[in-house]
């Protein structure tokens, strides 16, 4: 049986420090971050282990896993981390490096979600629900299946019940200084 070659990144960690402005290896694999975490049912890799992957320059590993682009940066992670490293921001670090470098991804729905969530963000400095649906649901294709298989009834009916509750808004409210919010994400 042929072993598989580990290729390792040296320069991997810092490289990301740099783009996070972290000491990643603050990190001691406490594991409190994956405790935490609400979507580690589903990641082929625990936040803890994608820290220490990074730490240890395995980056074809890790900017191929699925669980950069399964993180939904609750910062739950972030929160409960003895050290204060920022692993929520450590995952969209990641996820930018990956999308930049052409990695595959191997959630291109939740890639097409992220994608849409970053513009309604660069366009109105905050989210409008309305909006960031109806681009993921464009940008994925999903709209398209949906109209097809019937379920797109189900998506109004939830959306006409959020706007009955207040919970979804027609117009999205502005900010001040939406320019400064479009400089960070650039």
């Amino acid at each position: 049986m042929a072993r598989e070659t580990i290729k390792v990144d040296p320069g991997f960690s810092k490289t990301v420090e740099g783009l996070t402005r972290l000491n990643l290896d603050a990190c001691f694999q406490c594991r409190k971050c994956t405790n935490g975490c609400p979507v580690t049912f589903a990641m082929d890799i625990y936040p803890d282990q994608v820290i220490r992957l990074v730490l240890l320059g395995q980056k074809d590993r890790v900017l191929k896993c699925s669980t950069i682009w399964l993180c939904s940066a609750c910062e739950t992670c972030t929160t409960r981390c003895p050290n204060e490293v920022d692993i929520a921001a450590t995952m969209d670090a990641l996820k930018e490096m990956a999308a930049r470098e052409g990695v595959q991804i191997p959630q291109p729905k939740t890639y097409a979600f992220h994608r849409a969530f970053l513009e309604d963000i660069k366009r109105r400095g905050r989210m409008f629900e309305g909006r960031l649906m109806q681009s993921y649901l464009l940008n994925s294709g999903e709209l398209f299946r949906k109209l097809a298989d019937g379920t797109i009834k189900e998506e109004i009916s939830l959306g006409l019940n959020m706007f009955k509750k207040g919970r979804l808004p027609l117009l999205p409210k502005g900010i001040k200084d939406k320019k400064e919010i479009g400089e960070i994400l650039r």
